[in-house]
Order: C-alpha cells, then structure tokens, then sequence
C-alpha cells in the first residue's frame, strides 16, 4: 500500500486509521517496560538481597540510563536508521534480553537489563515520533490523537505491571508455577509480548507510507541515494558495544553520577550549535521545548517515587483492604488503570474547552500536572493517620492518590509528547523527542536520588518508624510540586509568546 504523507495526514474523523496499528505495538512494547520496572526493586531487595537504599539507587541508575539512551536511539533514527529500523532494532535487543533474565535472572541481572537499556532506547523515542507525522502541522486533533495513543501505553502498563510482579510474587499462578521458576515466568512473559509488538509492527509498515523510512544523502546533483550500509551497521555494531558498558555503569551507581554529570551539559551544549542553524521563530519554539523539558525533570522526578520508594512503602506499609489485590501489582499498574479510562475523557475535555475557548494553554496544563502531583503526594501523606501500630495503613487510601496524582499525568504527559513534534523542527524532530526523553531520565535518576534519602531509616527504626520517615517525605515532594505549579502558571504569558502561535 504505496500511500503517500499527504493522503496518510488527509484522514477524515478524529483519528488516523494507523494509530491503532502503533498503538497495540506501543502497548506491548510498554508491558514489557512496565513489567520489568515493576519487578526492579522487589527483585533486588527480596532476591539480590540489596539494602532498601541500594536498590533505590540501582533502579534510578537503570531507569535514568533507559530514558537517557532514548536520546541516543532518536539522533541514530534522524541521521541513519530511520524511525523503522530502529524500532525494529530496538526491540530485538529487548527481547533478547528479557530471555536473558528468563533463563538465569539472579546471575545474569545486569546483562539482562543492560540488553533491554539499549533496546528501549532505540524503540521507545521513534513510534513516538511517526505517531506525530500522521498529523499535519497545528492539526487540532493532534493531542487528541497522543491521549489516545498514550491510553495504549498504560493499557500495556496496566498489564505488565501488574501481572509480572504479581507472577514473581506468587500472587497469581502459584498453584501453576514451581516457587523457583516464578520469576523466570515473569520475565520470560515480557520477552513473548515484545515479540508479538514487533510482529504487529511489520503488518503496520504497509500503511506508513513514507513515515519512518531511513533518510537519504543529497547528491551534488540535486538527487537522493541510500545512505552507504557500513552506516547502518556501524550503529548496529555500536550498540552492541554499548552493552557491556551500560551493564557497568548500571551496577555501579557512582558511574551513573559520573554520566549524568556529563551528559546533561553535553546535550545542551549540541542543542544551542544546532539553534544556531535555524530562523529566529524556530529558535524561540526550541527555548520554549527547553522550558518544558526542564520543568518535566522535576515532575518525573517527583512522580516516580511508584517505581523506587512507594514500591517499598507497597510491599512493608499497606494492606489488602482494596478487593484483596497485591499492594505491590496496585503500585505498579494502579496509575494505568486510572489512565486508561480518563484519557478519552480528559481529550475530549480539552477539545469541549477549546470549542468554548476556555482551553487553557500548554504551559499552564502542564503547571495543572504539578497542582495535582502535588495533592495526590498530599493524600500520600495522609495515609499517615490511617496507619495502625504497626505500621499497616489502607490501600484504599494509597490508591485515590494515585488517581489524583494521574489526573496530574494527564496533564502533562501525552501533551508533552504532543508540543515535541509541534515545537522541533523538521530535521531536530528524532533529536527533541529524544531529548525529551532524556528529561525523563534525570527525573528517574532524581527520583532514585530522592528513594534512596527516604529510605535511610534509623537503624533499629520499627516499620511504624519507616512509614512515618515515608509520608513526611511524601509531604515535601507534594510542597515542591505545588510550587512549580505556581510558577508555570505566573510564567505561561511569556512562554507562550515563545512558541510562536503553535498550541
């Protein structure tokens, strides 16, 4: 089906027919992912036997270089790959290894992650990217279009959330699966829906068209050609070189301060020589992109505590009063679940609004995000009073934060995904998605930061002790959060100036 970009973006109705192709590849790809960070911690306390501080650094560590080597595989999918091939790529190493973990994940954990660090990042920025080149430029159903996409997202997270934590455990199939395989079921489970994301993707490239294909070198002529193949190759072979790296710097945290130290600096450094070759109008859009992605270094830092110390404050601190579920699998998959139904709502809000002209901007949707992150780590805090002597508290009360703290996600989150492409320009787009990304990659590493303070529990402290140094650190997060919330919105008048129109 040889379409072209112009019939692919001419789509009548409020989707294009391809977003569901991308959306049940970006579902599986993201069981997966969800299904391993909800395993993390769990893993390394209750199997590696890492201290709870420990652990909350090594998933910062791993978390902070899966986003950081996004930007990685975006810059490798502008200049050489192709969108395409790099998913492709991507999720062949993620695959690889999750079997790595399934067969032997107490002796081979860090290989294992290390295959699916490099994987994500050559996967996760790309569909992304073609996700947005189904829209034309401004096209008001954009947004609408990545609330959807982003419900596929946290059907997957819903998912593999919960029922990979919940298998390791021996919450669900025990009577099934011997005590000493549970975990390798859980991690082999990641490794069969990678392979039906990447076997739905080669059905879906027929209807992309042009969207994603590898780029092409100008001849002096004025006519393209195929970039030469030792490029292609040359990326494949340097990824691979890049495993045994990551797999020491993960199992080391100091590394990962090193890094992150360096990149960050780096990165910005690559992005201003790169302003420097644009018109004055597109360089005010990428000032603005810079805004939010440093304000989104804080959101995620703060938000993804779930991965790292609420994954502890889960399995020590909280009952079963909610159905009788895995505080655990609820910590892990609760925020999805919540998504998964207020997503469509929350888009087709924005677009009631919009048609009122009571939208609220971009900037001040985002300084929302934070209003709310910063309550639902409020009522975080509450489940202090609800706590009984031993340090027990309610479910119930853990999870209506974790719908207020998605109302917050909301917010932000898929917007965010959205104003990349409508910022970036034309040959920056893989590059700002990645950087993007790459935000989240200090917020992960800020969140293991954070994790790791908060567990630093008196020695002697009873589990009452822990869940009182929890929730009063829960209540600092949720204060700092509602002050970049304030701030967003004081500011947004000038940001919006910035972006130069685009909504």
């Amino acid at each position: 089906m040889n379409l072209t970009l112009e019939e692919i973006q001419n789509f009548k109705g409020k989707y294009p027919k391809q977003i569901w192709s991308l959306f049940f590849s970006e579902m599986w790809e993201r069981f997966c992912f969800y299904g391993m960070r909800g395993m993390l911690v769990f893993f390394m306390i209750s199997q590696l036997k890492f201290g709870d501080e420990q652990a909350n650094l090594q998933y910062g560590a791993t978390q902070a270089f899966v986003y950081a080597f996004t930007f990685v595989g975006g810059l490798f999918a502008d200049k050489i790959l192709g969108f395409r091939r790099s998913l492709f790529w991507g999720g062949i190493l993620m695959i690889i290894g999750s079997l790595i973990l399934a067969a032997n994940p107490h002796d081979y954990f860090f290989l294992g992650i290390s295959f699916t660090v490099v994987g994500t990042g050559f996967f996760k920025p790309n569909i992304s990217t073609m996700v947005g080149k189904l829209y034309k430029p401004n096209d008001t159903r954009t947004d609408a279009g990545f609330s959807l996409f982003y419900a596929g997202i946290n059907l997957g997270a819903l998912l593999g959330g919960y029922l990979c934590i919940a298998i390791g455990k021996g919450e669900m199939f025990s009577h099934l699966i011997p005590e000493s395989k549970r975990w390798n079921v859980a991690f082999g489970l990641a490794a069969i829906v990678m392979v039906v994301s990447l076997i739905n993707f080669i059905f879906t490239q027929r209807s992309l068209g042009p969207i994603g294909l590898a780029p092409q070198k100008i001849n002096k002529d004025g006519s393209f050609s195929p970039l030469e193949k030792w490029k292609e190759y040359g990326v494949y072979t340097l990824s691979l070189i890049f495993i045994p790296l990551i797999m020491i710097m993960v199992s080391v945290p100091q590394y990962t301060d090193y890094f992150m130290w360096t990149v960050g600096p780096l990165t910005l450094l690559y992005l201003f020589y790169e302003m420097t070759k644009v018109t004055a109008p597109e360089r005010k859009k990428l000032w603005a992109a810079l805004i939010f992605i440093i304000f989104s270094i804080l959101f995620w830092g703060i938000y993804e505590q779930s991965g790292g110390s609420l994954s502890i404050f889960a399995a020590n601190n909280l009952n079963k009063d909610l159905f009788g579920l895995d505080p655990n699998g609820v910590n892990n998959s609760g925020g999805a679940f919540f998504i998964i139904f207020l997503a469509p709502l929350v888009g087709l809000l924005w677009i009631w609004l919009s048609k009122k002209k009571l939208e609220p901007n971009t900037i001040n949707k985002f300084g929302l995000g934070f209003i709310f992150l910063g309550l639902g780590y409020y009522i975080l805090f509450g489940t202090k009073f609800f706590a009984n002597l031993q340090g027990i508290t309610s479910l119930n009360i853990f999870t209506i934060a974790l719908l207020v703290i998605t109302f917050g996600e909301l917010c932000l989150s898929p917007i965010g995904l959205s104003i990349m492409t409508k910022l970036s320009t034309e040959k920056l787009q893989g590059m700002m998605m990645g950087m993007w990304f790459l935000a989240s990659a200090y917020g992960q590493y800020v969140a293991g930061q954070i994790g790791a303070g908060l567990a630093k529990v008196k020695s002697g402290a009873t589990n009452h002790d822990a869940l009182i140094t929890y929730t009063d650190g829960y209540k600092q997060l949720g204060l700092y959060a509602l002050i970049a919330g304030v701030i967003l919105i004081l500011i947004s008048p000038f940001v919006k100036k910035l972006m130069q129109g685009v909504k």
